[in-house]
C-alpha cells in the first residue's frame, strides 16, 4: 500500500479514540471508473487499446477530487498516487484541511478488488470502520465489485454505511437503467405518461449480423444511422454513421457496417441500440444538453445542474458548459421535468445516488434522451468544484467551462512548469474568475483537465483562447 497524507498545516497531536470518545463519522471515497464499465473494457479485442482505457481513466483520479469540494477532511482511495504537489494546490484552492490517499499495490482497473488482495489498505478501511461511529463509503459508481467490498468490510467489523448506492437487492438499477437498452425501454414505457420524454427511433437487437442488417436498412433509407453498444465508454461503443461515410447501396452498405462491428467482440456480447441520426441543433446546449440529479438514501430527488455538453464530432464527451443561458427558460423547464419523471422512477425501483439525463436537441424542435448515466458523471466534480467557488446561485453568476483532455502538443509536461505558465490566469478567488487545473496526472498523456469561470460565455471563451494560447495549442 501507498499511503499519502497532507494538511493545511501542523496539526496538534490528535486525541485518542476510545469507546467514550468515538469521532463521529468519517468519508470514504473509492474511484472505481473502469469498474463502471468492466464488461466493456474486458471485451476490447486490442490488448492495447483496452490498457490505454484502463491508464486513462485512472489518470482521471485527480480530478476527482474535486467532487469531494464540499468536504474537510475525506479518505480518498486511488488507483494511483497523487501528485503532492497537485494535493497541496487542491487543499488550499478548496479550503480542504485532510486528505488521507490510500493506494492499492496494483492497479488492475478492478480498484475494489485491489483494495481486497491489498491487506495494508483494507485493513486501513476497517480500522477507519471501528474508529467511528459511521463510516461512510461512497464511489464514482456503485458496481458489483464496489458492493462486494463493502460486505468485506462489514464481516471484518466495520460499520459502513453507503450514502450513495442502492441496496443489494436493488444495485441492478444501475447497469439496467444505465444502459442504451434499458434507458430507451423505460422511455417506451413511459410516452403516454411523459410526453416529453422521448427517445430518437430506434431498435434493440442481438449479433452484429442482425445490427448490420438494421442499421444498413435505416442508412439507405435516411441517410445516417448511429449504433450503440449497450454501455460503453466516452465514446468507445458508439458509430456515427453520416450522410457520406458509408456507400448508398444496401448490400455494401451492409458489408462496410458489419466490418466495423466485427473489429471488437463486445457488439457480439452485448445488445446493440440502432438509432435514426439526429439532425442537431448545435444552438440548444451545444446540441447535447444534459440535467444532473441526486437520489438521497431517503428517496428524495435533488437536482442539482443543467449544463450543454461538449462533444466531438464522433460522440466523444469532452467537458461542459454551465451557465443559466445555454438553454432557454423552455427548454430548461422541459429538462428538468424529464429528468424528475425519470428520477422517481428510479428512485421507486431502489437506486440511491448521483444521475444524469443526456439530450439531442434537434432541429425539428424536440429534445431527445439519448442515454442516463447512474453514477457520478464527467460533469459531477466541475458542479462540485463550482458550487463551491461561486456559490448557490452559480447558474447565473458565472459561465464554466470544462475540458476533461484537452490534447497538448507533443512533450513532457510537469504540474508546476504549466502551474507557472498560467498562473496569470488561474483562478482569483475575489474577482471569481480564472482557471482551476483539475488534475497533474493528464499530463503524462500529455494532456490538460481544466474549469475555467468567467462573467458571460464571451469572456470565457476568450479565456480559454488566452490559456491555449499560453500552452501553444491552437
Amino acid at each position: 500500500m501507498s499511503k499519502q497524507t497532507a494538511d493545511d498545516s501542523v496539526s496538534p497531536q490528535k486525541s485518542k479514540v476510545t469507546p467514550d470518545n468515538p469521532k463521529k463519522s468519517k468519508m470514504v471515497y473509492v474511484f472505481n471508473m473502469s469498474e463502471d464499465v468492466w464488461p466493456f473494457i474486458a471485451a476490447i479485442s486490442d490488448v492495447k487499446e483496452r490498457d490505454v482505457e484502463i491508464t486513462e481513466n485512472a489518470n482521471l483520479v485527480d480530478r476527482e477530487l474535486f467532487s469531494l469540494a464540499s468536504e474537510t477532511e475525506f479518505v480518498f482511495v486511488s488507483p494511483r498516487p497523487i501528485q503532492p504537489d497537485f494535493l497541496q494546490y487542491f487543499q488550499e484552492l478548496m479550503n480542504v484541511k485532510h486528505v488521507e490517499v490510500l493506494v492499492p499495490n496494483k492497479h488492475t482497473g478492478q480498484i475494489c478488488e485491489d483494495i481486497l488482495t491489498d491487506h495494508s489498505v483494507f485493513h486501513r478501511l476497517v480500522e477507519l470502520g471501528k474508529e467511528v461511529q459511521k463510516l461512510s463509503l461512497i464511489s464514482y459508481s456503485t458496481t458489483p465489485q464496489f458492493l462486494k467490498l463493502v460486505d468485506q468490510l462489514r464481516l471484518s467489523g466495520a460499520t459502513v454505511y453507503t450514502p450513495e448506492s442502492p441496496e443489494n437487492e436493488d444495485a441492478w438499477t444501475v447497469n439496467f437503467f444505465g444502459s442504451k437498452s434499458g434507458i430507451r425501454q423505460l422511455g417506451q414505457q413511459s410516452s403516454a405518461e411523459e410526453p416529453d420524454f422521448l427517445v430518437a427511433d430506434g431498435i434493440i437487437c442481438m449479433g452484429i449480423d442482425d445490427a448490420a442488417r438494421i442499421a444498413a436498412n435505416k442508412y439507405v433509407k435516411k441517410g445516417g444511422v448511429v449504433v450503440k453498444t449497450n454501455k460503453g465508454h466516452s465514446g468507445a461503443g458508439v458509430l456515427i454513421f453520416r450522410p457520406g461515410d458509408l456507400p448508398n447501396e444496401y448490400s455494401k452498405c451492409e458489408e462496410a457496417i458489419c466490418k466495423h462491428l466485427k473489429r471488437d467482440k463486445y457488439w457480439e456480447l452485448f445488445p446493440i441500440v440502432i438509432e435514426d441520426l439526429v439532425n442537431v441543433n448545435y444552438a440548444v446546449g451545444g446540441g447535447f444538453p444534459n440535467v444532473e440529479f441526486k437520489i438521497r438514501k431517503s428517496g428524495e430527488i435533488e437536482f442539482l445542474y443543467f449544463c450543454g455538453m461538449r462533444m466531438s464530432h464522433k460522440g466523444v464527451f469532452g467537458g461542459v458548459e454551465i451557465n443559466k443561458d445555454v438553454v432557454t427558460d423552455r427548454q430548461e423547464a422541459r429538462m428538468i421535468d424529464t429528468g424528475f419523471f425519470i428520477g422517481e422512477k428510479y428512485a421507486a425501483a431502489g437506486y440511491r445516488g448521483y444521475f444524469d439525463v443526456d439530450f439531442i436537441a434537434a432541429k425539428n424542435g424536440e429534445i431527445y434522451v439519448s442515454e442516463s448515466n447512474v453514477r457520478r458523471t464527467g460533469g459531477t466534480y466541475a458542479y462540485e468544484m463550482t458550487e463551491e467557488l461561486i456559490g448557490e446561485d452559480f447558474l447565473t453568476e458565472s459561465f464554466v467551462l470544462s475540458d476533461s483532455n484537452m490534447r497538448l502538443n507533443p512533450g513532457k509536461y510537469t504540474f508546476p512548469e504549466v502551474k507557472e505558465l498560467l498562473s496569470p490566469l488561474l483562478f482569483n478567488k475575489k474577482t471569481k474568475e480564472g482557471v482551476v487545473i483539475a488534475s497533474a496526472n493528464m499530463l503524462v498523456q500529455p494532456g490538460l483537465a481544466y474549469v475555467l469561470f468567467a462573467k458571460n460565455k464571451k469572456k470565457a471563451l476568450e479565456l480559454e483562447a488566452k490559456m491555449k494560447a499560453l500552452l501553444g495549442v491552437e
